[in-house]
């Protein structure tokens, strides 16, 4: 069992839906130390790869995804849900549907921030569905940006996202595989990992 796998088990909350609550150290109080680790590992599973842009969507994977970026050195860009009056000029745009607030957002990436000048690696928190990394691969791809891998944290393995993902053809490492959950009694199980 590794260093996420068991703060998983310490501290998650299983609940009913397949829902995994993890907001006392990941997506709503983030324990930084615990994103050290986190960032050190995606930088060991990523070596070698010439990554100088981090993307992400906000807004549960910007903590972790500037971690991350710590640890290659390089800046964070991250998809917004909804445009602002702060930004400005032509941007890339895709929808994505999301497992958790079980609704549609468009999202918007700033054409001054991503270029076919770079090769990126996308991190977020979970994946489930897969949408809103189907929908940073487009954006990657409409910029004419290489997508050099993806870091997720926690992804549940008996969705369909991390198989849809992988049939793409990405390195996608996944610290955490959740293959099963049960509300009633708490119990996680986790996808064996070399």
């Amino acid at each position: 069992m590794n260093f996420l796998e068991e703060r998983i088990v310490k501290d998650g909350v299983v609940k009913e839906g397949n829902i995994l609550k993890v907001d006392s150290f990941l997506n709503h109080q983030m324990d930084t130390r615990l994103f050290k680790l986190i960032g050190e590992e995606f930088k060991k599973r990523f070596e070698g790869k010439p990554i100088n842009k981090i993307l992400t969507i906000e807004a549960s994977g910007i903590g972790i995804a500037c971690v991350v970026a710590m640890s290659f050195d390089v800046p964070v860009v991250f998809a917004k849900k909804s445009k602002s009056v702060n930004i400005d000029g032509d941007m890339y745009v895709t929808e994505v549907e999301s497992f958790t607030h079980k609704n549609k957002n468009q999202v918007i990436v700033s054409k001054k921030f991503l270029s076919a000048d770079d090769h990126v690696l996308i991190i977020d928190d979970f994946l489930a569905n897969g949408c809103a990394l189907q929908g940073l691969i487009s954006i990657c791809h409409d910029a004419g940006a290489t997508v050099e891998g993806i870091g997720i944290a926690i992804e549940k393995g008996f969705q369909p996202g991390g198989q849809v993902i992988r049939n793409l053809g990405y390195q996608l490492e996944s610290l955490a595989i959740v293959d099963g959950m049960d509300a009633s009694t708490g119990t996680i199980t986790f996808r064996s990992q070399n």
